[in-house]
């Protein structure tokens, strides 16, 4: 199935948007159509999952609840399509519009059904929220951007750079860079030359490394960026190689695929945490490294 996954636009898909909402949301509980609406729906931000012949089968919103702070509401997919990933689909995507407003953290109101999906996305128990139709619902929250600033990410930045080249060597010998690091993402560069190999790509012990330190690097802003230390070691990684490599690779780590949990730290145990990189060259993606890190407290003496 090649699935659309869009905005409404039309009135017939704006209907269509609407009756799923009610039909999964509103009608089993003998709720009336229009109570599927709020008056947030002309501020928000909406998206919908078609089949090829245009049936929509999964819907969600978006909206800003304040200046940092946007709230997803009414997810729902059609009780034929469960299963397939579009929920998943759809909440991506509502991630993606929040980042773009520059929202630092999204909420959202979850019943106990739904509480293992949101948490399986990354979304961590807040607090108790107000039930409706008798139906018991929690408020999880995702973090999307560091606390800090964009001028003090800024000035940590040669301090990760010379902790690469001083204490990992091989980064040195790499040429590996911090190139950028913003309140949403880091991203790391290596060149070819150094790292070719008998094909003239780049070598894979190389891209690997590249994957593992721009994870690395996550994790120190993490830390850094809660005010905690810790020394920060790999305890498990894997990679896939999609493409060769032809020229200057590049490492991507953003901040929202890691809802870090460092409470661990403060009982002077290890805390772990799994962090996610895409490896690109020329803007395409060409491998994907996942790694299981583990933070150890700083031995006092």
């Amino acid at each position: 199935m090649n699935w659309q996954l869009s905005a409404p636009q039309t009135e017939a898909q704006w209907l269509a948007y609407y009756q799923l909402r009610w039909q999964v949301l509103r009608a089993p509980w003998d709720q009336p159509k229009g109570s599927e609406q709020d008056e947030s729906e002309a501020v928000s931000f909406h998206r919908m999952v078609c089949t090829e012949a245009g049936e929509v089968v999964a819907v969600g919103r978006l909206h800003k609840v304040d200046e940092n702070t946007a709230q997803v509401r009414y997810m729902a997919v059609s009780d034929q399509w469960q299963g397939h990933g579009l929920g998943a689909m759809v909440l991506q995507q509502l991630e993606q519009v929040a980042l773009e407003q520059g929202m630092q953290r999204i909420i959202l109101n979850a019943r106990d059904t739904a509480s293992g999906f949101y948490q399986k996305a990354g979304y961590y128990y807040l607090e108790p929220a107000n039930a409706l139709f008798g139906i018991a619902h929690h408020r999880y929250v995702k973090t999307l951007a560091f606390s800090a600033s964009a001028q003090l990410l800024q000035q940590w930045v040669p301090e990760l750079q010379q902790t690469f080249w001083q204490k990992i060597p091989l980064s040195s010998y790499m040429q590996l860079k911090v190139q950028q690091v913003d309140r949403q993402k880091i991203c790391c560069v290596a060149p070819l030359e150094p790292n070719i190999n008998l094909h003239q790509t780049m070598f894979a012990g190389s891209i690997y490394t590249l994957g593992t330190l721009t994870g690395w690097g996550m994790v120190w802003l993490l830390l850094k960026d809660q005010q905690l230390d810790g020394d920060i070691v790999l305890a498990d990684g894997h990679i896939r190689y999609l493409k060769p490599v032809t020229g200057q690779a590049e490492g991507r780590c953003w901040r929202h695929q890691s809802q870090p949990d460092f409470s661990a730290l403060a009982q002077q145990r290890k805390a772990k945490l799994e962090i996610k990189v895409g490896i690109f060259c020329d803007d395409i993606q060409v491998a994907v490294f996942e790694g299981r890190f583990a933070v150890l407290p700083k031995k006092t003496h």
